[in-house]
């Protein structure tokens, strides 16, 4: 009777037993899986870290590149302005991209202290012609900038005066655009002298200066205070003009170049003073005359000093001339009355007698 029992528990062991080992072969696999898992895993985090290890480095050089770009090289913005066409205005923002290529000119001297000397010699040769480009540029417009200052009235606008600072680094182009400025400034004050002594003023006023040749005092000094006046503008032009030129000897070029400005009217001046002396008005209107010609010398020259050698050169010519032609009248006059007085022995009463003679 107990046979069919054991039997039946047998049955179940071994049903029992069958299912462990399949559980256990079931485990065996799955850790098989994870173990080969784990290690497809493992070799990916290598790769990960060294994936992001190369990015970082790449982003680092890609942040050294662009910090080198931006101190080593123009954006095209600026190189745009820099290079321009013949027709656009020279703006503020020219000079400051310029003032970018000379930086850029100095700083890459430091690459050639290093590993570096190719790409700096490159980066040096490039601002070097971007800096000739650019002045050429920049000398081109101030030179037909010059041009137009042909009025009476001379407007010097601030980019003028920061394009005579930008050139004062290359002095052949800061001379020749001093040589036009002057040029220009020569015949308009030609003209406009002309047209003081022809014309006159506006609307007539002040008047033509020859309608009062008939009175040589006045119309002398007339010609010689328009002058006065006219060459101390030209100063103020040319001081306005040079106002941040930093350079030696900027007083000299001033004084230089409003000696050329003036010299244009010295020819002019020359003849219709000269026409008055000659005339003889009398001894005592040629010694005012020379008195006027002595102050407006002095007065001149304060202004421009000597370098005006051309103007003052006049000046002094017609001051001897008037002194010259003076002293003629008056040792005429003193023959004249010695002749009718011949008995005259006290020089008082010789100049009490020649003075009322005049």
């Amino acid at each position: 009777s107990s046979g069919p029992t054991f039997y039946g528990k047998r049955g179940e062991l071994e049903s029992i037993n069958e299912d462990v080992q399949a559980m256990s072969s079931c485990c065996e696999d799955m850790s098989s899986r994870l173990k080969a898992a784990k290690e497809q895993t493992q070799d990916l985090i290598v790769k990960t870290t060294k994936l992001q290890a190369e990015n970082q480095r790449l982003e680092m050089k890609a942040q050294v590149a662009d910090a080198f770009i931006a101190k080593f090289q123009l954006t095209p913005d600026e190189m745009n302005l820099l290079r321009g066409t013949k027709d656009e205005p020279i703006t503020e923002d020219f000079f400051k991209a310029l003032g970018r290529v000379k930086q850029i000119h100095d700083d890459v001297k430091i690459l050639l202290r290093t590993n570096q000397q190719r790409a700096g010699l490159e980066i040096m040769e490039q601002m070097a012609l971007l800096q000739e480009t650019s002045y050429e540029r920049l000398y081109r417009w101030t030179q037909n900038e010059c041009r137009t200052l042909t009025q009476e009235s001379c407007d010097i606008s601030p980019v003028l005066a920061q394009a005579m600072e930008a050139l004062q680094d290359r002095p052949v182009l800061y001379k020749y655009t001093l040589d036009e400025f002057g040029t220009a400034r020569r015949s308009a004050v030609v003209r406009g002298f002309i047209d003081a002594l022809t014309r006159g003023g506006l609307g007539g006023t002040p008047r033509p200066i020859e309608m009062h040749s008939h009175d040589p005092l006045r119309y002398v000094g007339d010609m010689l205070a328009w002058l006065h006046q006219a060459t101390a503008s030209e100063k103020e032009h040319l001081e306005a003009m040079l106002k941040l030129v930093t350079i030696q000897g900027v007083e000299e070029n001033i004084q230089e170049v409003v000696g050329h400005i003036t010299e244009g009217v010295c020819r002019p001046l020359k003849v219709r003073i000269e026409q008055v002396i000659v005339a003889e008005p009398g001894a005592v209107l040629l010694y005012k005359i020379s008195n006027l010609l002595k102050f407006y010398h002095h007065t001149i020259s304060g202004i421009v000093g000597n370098s005006a050698a051309t103007l003052l050169t006049t000046i002094e010519e017609m001051h001897l001339l008037s002194k010259k032609i003076f002293f003629n009248s008056l040792s005429l006059h003193a023959s004249k009355l010695m002749d009718k007085v011949s008995s005259i022995t006290s020089p008082v009463s010789f100049l009490l007698l020649l003075f009322a003679f005049q």
